[in-house]
């Protein structure tokens, strides 16, 4: 397999979907703080499944079950941190298992937020408190982790705020291992792409364009309807750009639930395209089905 890197100046890539949203529809329960984390514990085997739908899907990159697992969430589960971090590790060869040894792995890297568990990866309300220094120590053991299982690319996504994205930009520079940097996005009144945290998308975006490890920029768990200028606003790295957007529903923190129709359609795609995505899937709410009409659009 040529690097990912090298893939994507050939041409876009085929991203998996919603890996939780796959597992809840099969029936498991991820509705714990662990969300889908519990199952690299629990049932691995179904882990290994999921990946396997995507694939078959025509899912390309297989994006690990490590969004929400880190040793302080398994910590408060009762586990301890030597099998927290196997745990991590083994969620890169679950992937690589469940895509039959074609593709590349994307080892999840989630926000401050996911480890949290309350919704807060869509405001960022934490960042002023945790600081830089603070989150590039939250993020480095699973990073290295991650790297040392032997995850393709990392994918350090549903990043909500400036400060996190500039604590993930370093601590991928310190490791030297190809990432992608997606951030969460809305757009405000006057029709510019912001963080959750409510910056110019564009500037944070900006902050990766010297930094030799980012293989490409872009959004994910954001409405279908936002990801154009999110586009937009991501080739100011010059890069490769990333897009996997929610289905359109909304997720409601408090009620646990997701509310509102569903809007993602592969007709986008090609927009997408031609705007500089060269990695395309989807994200919450996105089953394999979804994934098949991407692909689709993508080889039309």
């Amino acid at each position: 397999m040529p690097s990912l890197r090298a893939a994507l100046a050939t041409g876009p890539l085929v991203l998996d979907g919603g890996l939780s949203t796959e597992l809840d529809a099969r029936g498991h329960d991820v509705s714990s703080a662990l969300w889908s984390a519990r199952l690299l514990r629990d049932d691995p085997a179904a882990v290994v499944a999921a990946h396997a739908a995507f694939a078959a899907a025509g899912a390309q990159v297989a994006t690990t079950a490590s969004y929400q697992a880190t040793v302080e969430g398994f910590g408060a589960a009762g586990v301890d941190a030597d099998e927290a971090r196997r745990l991590i590790a083994s969620s890169v060869a679950l992937a690589r298992e469940g895509q039959g040894g074609t593709g590349w792995v994307a080892g999840s890297v989630g926000p401050y937020g996911a480890m949290l568990a309350d919704g807060s990866e869509y405001t960022g309300g934490y960042v002023a408190e945790v600081g830089v220094p603070g989150l590039r120590a939250f993020h480095r053991p699973r990073m290295h982790l991650l790297a040392d299982a032997g995850a393709d690319v990392l994918a350090c996504e549903t990043v909500p705020a400036a400060a996190e994205a500039e604590a993930l930009l370093a601590e991928a520079d310190a490791l030297g291992v190809p990432v992608w940097l997606s951030l969460t996005t809305v757009v405000d009144g006057d029709g510019v792409a912001r963080t959750r945290r409510g910056e110019r998308a564009a500037d944070v975006f900006a902050m990766a364009a010297d930094v030799d490890a980012v293989v490409a920029v872009g959004v994910n768990c954001t409405a279908p309807a936002a990801v154009g200028p999110a586009l937009a606003a991501a080739t100011t790295a010059g890069r490769p750009v990333v897009v996997y957007p929610n289905s359109g529903e909304t997720w409601d923190a408090a009620g646990r639930r997701w509310t509102g129709p569903p809007g993602v359609s592969p007709e986008d795609v090609p927009g997408w395209t031609a705007a500089g995505a060269r990695l395309v899937g989807g994200c919450c709410r996105v089953r394999p089905a979804g994934v098949g009409r991407i692909a689709a659009a993508l080889r039309a």
